[in-house]
């Protein structure tokens, strides 16, 4: 009966010790989870760059990496949430073009970095069209057909054409499409020698591919922006070797043109990839 009674405490023991190691190995398993990012983001060049370099980047050092292409509006909403979907969005334009979205949700998210640091908009008309401000295209509304070629109504440069267009009280509508579609439009119509205004901003792979300008702007009603890295409140917390990365991520101008060159003749995954190994030494030292 003694031996059974020994025996039975040291299944007892065994379990326990079992059990505490399992609890233990539950906290590598956390450790293990925090591996993973998910990035959201929105069908604009710059950002589509932005998104598959890191996630390339990530996934080089061990990360399951997730991205998702939304809407701003919808990209600001999910990561204020308490259980946010996601973790970090590369392109937010901060402080004036996205300000509604950031008095809406700024106080849940937290500004990591920089991805580039100096965004511009404005109205876009290829270098052959002589006028020179915004004040002019009044004088031409025919040649323009009275149209000034958008992206999405979420994107704040679409508002403030609308506060453009009634600042300047332009006889000009502004026609909501896409980034892919708004760049087709240019494209055609610079094959053609057609005059034609788009919204426009800096960074944007269409500064390199054609010969544009900004139309002055004298009542600065398109401001100067940074390309900010905003997360969900507890991203760093949860992941300090990806949020540093995120702090330390910024591309000059010319980089991120290479950057989104790359991708425009391999394609999203291939270009990033290239890209990232030609650049490698730069980028993994934005972890340190």
């Amino acid at each position: 009966m003694m031996k059974f009674k020994k025996l039975l405490s040291l299944v007892v023991v065994a379990g326990l010790v079992f059990a505490i190691s399992s609890c233990g190995g539950g906290s590598g398993s956390k450790e293990e989870s925090k591996k993973e990012v998910t990035i959201l983001y929105p069908n604009w060049g710059e950002g589509i760059a932005f998104t598959h370099l890191a996630k390339v980047a990530l996934e080089d050092k061990g990360y399951d990496v997730e991205i998702i292409n939304l809407e701003p509006g919808l990209i600001y909403g999910e990561l204020s949430k308490e259980n946010a979907k996601g973790d970090v969005f590369l392109d937010a334009w901060l402080p004036h073009t996205h300000a509604p979205y950031w008095e809406d949700y700024g106080d849940k998210l937290v500004k990591l970095g920089e991805s580039f640091s100096g965004g511009t908009t404005g109205l876009v008309v290829p270098s052959y069209v002589d006028i020179n401000s915004i004040e002019e295209l009044n004088d031409h509304v025919d040649e323009f057909d009275g149209e000034i070629i958008g992206i999405g109504s979420g994107a704040g440069i679409h508002a403030n054409t609308l506060k453009a267009i009634e600042e300047y009280d332009l006889d000009f509508e502004q026609l909501t499409s896409s980034g892919p579609a708004m760049v087709a439009s240019l494209d055609k119509a610079v094959a053609n020698d057609e005059w034609i205004v788009i919204t426009g901003w800096k960074p944007h792979f269409m500064w390199a591919n054609f010969d544009i300008k900004y139309l002055d702007d004298p009542k600065g009603v398109y401001p100067t922006d940074v390309c900010a890295i905003v997360s969900r409140s507890d991203f760093e917390e949860d992941s300090p070797e990806a949020a540093q990365f995120f702090k330390n991520f910024n591309l000059r101008e010319e980089q991120l043109y290479s950057l989104m060159g790359a991708i425009d003749m391999e394609g999203e995954e291939a270009g990033a990839t290239r890209w990232y190994e030609a650049n490698k030494a730069m980028v993994d030292g934005w972890f340190e």
